[in-house]
């Protein structure tokens, strides 16, 4: 049965809706339940930020896994409330432990951070009047009730999430084929430079839309195995997948290829195909949206047939100073592909029952994530986490150092003077804990990286602001009833969640609006809300800001060189991983291929990601940014490279006699690999005689007689894979140059 096409984040608020919509009518029905409130709403916050998207099963078992982290939390700061050492140790601990857990996966990092603000959430709400296990027990309470209605929303929208997330990959593979596109302008030649860099950029995005796209199908897989839409999805990523290794690898220069190919109608032929490509893309990823059946446009394929035949028209042509005909055909063999692709994507499915069993089994198979191993897995991950060189653990010490000094600094609020200030400020009742504020604003303030804080900061004090002008500008003059404040309060929450991902001084100002109304149905003076609210705000955030600078800032750890350096590395074990499988002479995707695939696109996002960062400061990083552009386009050429001989494993054929080339080339492509792992460390002379080593056995590997005409013949695939491996060489000299340049220049910083 098909869902209605109903927007994701919308589906994600129904949850925050539902339950917040129970608590508030039964406060609505009973009216001394007003006094609970608080706890409730508290814990259906807490219970949205742990939310995950799962399979059924799986979100049973994080739901069991919140529910005692939480219960864990909250009663060890209602047993330490009222011993204040004790309750600074126990809220920096928590703060330690539960920011580590994130080392070990995105779900145990959703709901560590989940937990930790549980136990802000037990200090915010905490009554000395009530039972010591009331304020836990209600706050479980409304957890349990977001978890509840979470898993009805699931089974009426199982697989819109996954559907989602798959047209948003879609859509950013469609941006990457634009960008792909202007490599074959001829009149923007001079150009390439910045569009190498910007297509860097795009393939971090792309990566990203893949890694969310795998973890829902891989949670999705967890005790599914015969489900048809979960088989399509998998055939559909897999698919994704293969368009973009064809449509990232590089089997010539651009560059010369659009000086030399700017007479020829070949060149733009192929332009125009990448972007009828990308349109396909976006049709698709509207198909997923909307739900309706997708249709291969006639227009790709008759594209797809023009480029063809002039190819063939180009091969017949004198070429002694031009593009050989069999590069172009590389080229060209993975462009075609990717239309077969999206002819298929527009087929259905017509496989017997045995049929899809067998094809789930395969896909299941090919399906890998990082997050796998359970519990044991998790341990491991933490442990290798625990160095300073981790940014997990930097920012799990950063983040206990933050939550300590937030502590103190509530414990001394009573004692600093206001008869300075110029407005008289109210007394407060003592039974709310305004002072948590600043615990708070610093936990959801302090973030991994110096540049993401500096953003969540500024956002979540102009959102308070902006919520607390409002609140105080209308809500008194308003007279509101108490049933339109309750309605009020689930309307700001669903918002809270719906722009929580996406726009954080939004969520703020929404989150703001309903602390105050929060206030107002509790009975409480919520004029004596406003100051504390801002001013705490400022404090926490302006402390989360600090720690974050002073504290192993991000950039003394996160070096450009140390970061080129692993991507390179990365790029290593890419090349060997598709070495091993082009030796045995066919595609089998292996895990370790697919490992070592992953591993180099994360390096090189990560890479982007860094001098994206240090973009925003070229004052303070200067020359060292040139040479990390420069890095970034080396290292996306070589990964580019890689992918063409990866994309060549399902053509590659067994020589008569393997001694000929195929031996002497394996050996000459082992020393790429070593020299690729060996070059961050290498002195220049090392290096010099393992370049030099290397090009000779190039050189020696040179086949006798190229394959320059079109027709097939025993030379080309030699010709393909020795043409791979020589683009591969001339990188490795400025490779190494701005690698080193890098190096010296984070040495005479640091001094």
């Amino acid at each position: 049965m098909k869902t209605p096409p109903i927007n994701p984040k919308i589906i994600a608020t129904l949850p925050v809706l539902l339950s917040s919509g129970v608590v508030t009518a039964t406060v609505y029905h009973f009216g001394w339940w007003g006094l609970y409130l608080s706890p409730l709403i508290l814990g259906i916050l807490a219970g949205g930020l742990a939310d995950l998207d799962n399979g059924f099963t799986g979100r049973l078992k994080n739901i069991l896994f919140s529910m005692i982290t939480f219960a864990f939390s909250s009663l060890a700061v209602q047993a330490t409330f009222n011993q204040p050492i004790l309750l600074v140790t126990t809220f920096t601990a928590l703060a330690f432990i539960f920011t580590m857990f994130g080392a070990a996966g995105n779900r145990y990092r959703t709901i560590a951070f989940a937990t930790l603000v549980v136990a802000v959430y037990t200090a915010l709400s905490h009554d000395n009047n009530l039972k010591w296990y009331m304020n836990t027990g209600l706050m479980l309470c409304g957890a349990l009730l977001h978890s509840l209605a979470s898993l009805l929303v699931h089974i009426l929208f199982p697989y819109r999430p996954v559907q989602e997330n798959m047209a948003n990959a879609y859509a950013a593979l469609a941006r990457y084929l634009d960008n792909k596109a202007d490599f074959f302008d001829p009149d923007e030649v001079d150009f390439l430079e910045q569009k190498q860099i910007d297509l860097a950029m795009n393939h971090t995005q792309v990566i990203t839309a893949f890694s969310v796209c795998q973890n829902a199908l891989f949670y999705r897989m967890k005790g599914q195995h015969r489900h048809p839409r979960t088989t399509k999805m998998l055939r559909y990523y897999f698919i994704a997948q293969d368009i973009h290794e064809r449509i990232s690898s590089s089997h010539v220069h651009y560059q010369a290829f659009a000086e030399q190919m700017k007479h020829s109608d070949l060149i733009f032929r192929i332009q125009r195909l990448l972007r009828l490509q990308a349109q396909a893309c976006r049709d698709f990823s509207g198909s997923l949206k909307t739900q309706t059946e997708y249709q291969y446009a006639t227009k790709l394929q008759r594209a797809t047939t023009g480029a063809e035949c002039s190819l063939q028209h180009y091969a017949k042509q004198p070429h002694d100073n031009a593009i050989a005909p069999y590069r172009v055909q590389r080229l060209l063999d993975n462009i075609m592909h990717v239309s077969r692709q999206f002819s298929h994507l527009g087929t259905s499915d017509v496989e017997s029952e045995e049929q899809k069993s067998s094809t789930m089994r395969d896909l299941k198979h090919r399906l890998w994530s990082p997050e796998t191993g359970g519990f044991k897995g998790a341990w491991r991950a933490l442990h290798k986490q625990a160095t300073l060189e981790s940014p997990v653990f930097r920012h799990a010490v950063r983040m206990a150092i933050s939550v300590c000094l937030c502590c103190i600094f509530v414990y001394q609020i009573p004692n600093i003077p206001t008869n300075f200030l110029p407005l008289k400020l109210k007394m407060v009742d003592e039974q709310i804990h305004f002072g948590y504020w600043i615990l708070l604003t610093a936990i959801y303030v302090c973030q991994p990286n110096y540049s993401a804080t500096k953003k969540r900061l500024i956002q979540r004090i102009l959102g308070t602001v902006a919520g607390v002008l409002v609140g105080a500008a209308l809500l008194p003059l308003l007279n509101l009833t108490l049933k339109i404040k309750l309605i009020l309060i689930v309307v700001m929450l669903s918002l809270f969640f719906l722009f929580r991902t996406n726009k954080h001084s939004f969520s703020t100002f929404f989150i703001t609006i309903q602390a105050i109304l929060g206030f107002s149905v509790a009975g409480y003076d919520v004029s004596a809300f406003f100051v504390p609210r801002v001013v705490d705000t400022v404090v926490g955030a302006l402390i989360s800001g600090a720690a974050v600078y002073f504290l192993w800032a991000d950039w003394k750890y996160v070096g450009l060189d140390k970061t080129s350096a692993a991507a390179i590395r990365s790029n290593a074990g890419y090349l060997k991983a598709v070495l091993d499988e082009l030796s045995q002479y066919s595609q089998i995707d292996s895990l370790e291929y697919r490992q070592a695939r992953r591993l180099s696109q994360d390096r090189a996002a990560s890479l982007s990601s860094v001098l994206s960062d240090m973009s925003g400061d070229p004052s303070k990083y200067g020359s060292r940014l040139q040479d990390g552009f420069l890095l970034l386009k080396i290292n996306y050429s070589l990964i580019s490279y890689i992918a063409a001989l990866g994309a060549f494993r399902n053509k590659i054929q067994r020589d008569d006699d393997e001694t000929v080339f195929m031996f002497p080339f394996f050996a000459a492509a082992r020393k790429m690999v070593d020299l690729l792992n060996n070059v961050p460390t290498c002195t220049p002379d090392e290096f010099q005689a393992a370049l030099i080593a290397l090009q000779n056995d190039l050189e020696d590997l040179r086949p006798v007689a190229p394959a320059l005409e079109y027709e097939d013949n025993s030379h080309t695939q030699n010709q393909v894979l020795w043409q791979q491996l020589v683009m591969m060489s001339e990188l490795l000299q400025p490779c190494y140059d701005a690698l080193h340049g890098l190096d010296e220049q984070e040495q005479l910083q640091a001094a």
